[in-house]
């Protein structure tokens, strides 16, 4: 079939193509444990740019990064002793944590803020991605802002793949939003998967 200006080939992409695209600056759509994502190149501006375009998401609301694990996060953000445990605990998983951005995390990403959402997907095509990729990966649900989030690749809008470069097709995805925490304040910002095990554990801690 033919994404954009690119063949590719059914059912799917593979993980390769997908990571050549984000280090070319395109979008692609991966699976999470929860909904698929818009994947970009967290790092790159212009890339990020375009995944917020693709979405026609407001540039006030940031978009949260993707990393193949807690210690892979550690060279993009500040961490405390407490967020780093926090960390620990449940990433792998359906968890946005709240850090402070190191300095060569874009604006544009977060906002114009200080802190960026950590995403460790419990999902073997996600962390595949990010590996091959070489870079943080943008986290953030592959649909048009105000429309539903997407469970199978079958589900995307044609228009949205458009402005995709390339698709990892993991079958169906439980659908659950991730719970986004600032283990710094102890604040459960959204709550969603694991809200009552992640309040158990920042009130034990």
């Amino acid at each position: 079939m033919t994404r954009g200006n690119q063949s590719v080939d059914e059912p799917g992409d593979s993980v390769a193509a997908a990571a050549a695209a984000v280090q070319a600056g395109d979008l692609v759509v991966y699976p999470t444990e929860t909904v698929y994502g818009l994947g970009a190149d967290a790092l790159n501006a212009d890339a990020v740019e375009r995944a917020f375009d693709a979405k026609g998401r407001d540039r006030s609301e940031p978009l949260s990064l993707g990393v193949q694990s807690v210690a892979a996060a550690r060279e993009h953000v500040h961490a405390d002793d407490h967020t780093m445990a926090f960390m620990r605990a449940f990433l792998p998983g359906p968890v946005t944590v709240l850090c402070e951005r190191a300095d060569h995390v874009p604006d544009v990403l977060v906002a114009g803020g200080d802190t960026v959402g950590v995403r460790v997907p419990a999902h073997d095509l996600a962390l595949d991605l990010y590996a091959a990729a070489g870079t943080p990966v943008t986290a953030t649900s592959a649909n048009r802002s105000g429309e539903p989030s997407v469970r199978h690749p079958d589900d995307l809008d044609p228009e949205f793949l458009d402005a995709v470069s390339s698709v990892l097709d993991g079958g169906r995805t439980d659908g659950a939003e991730s719970t986004v925490v600032d283990p710094t304040t102890g604040e459960i910002v959204r709550e969603g998967a694991l809200a009552g095990a992640i309040e158990a554990w920042l009130d034990a801690h």
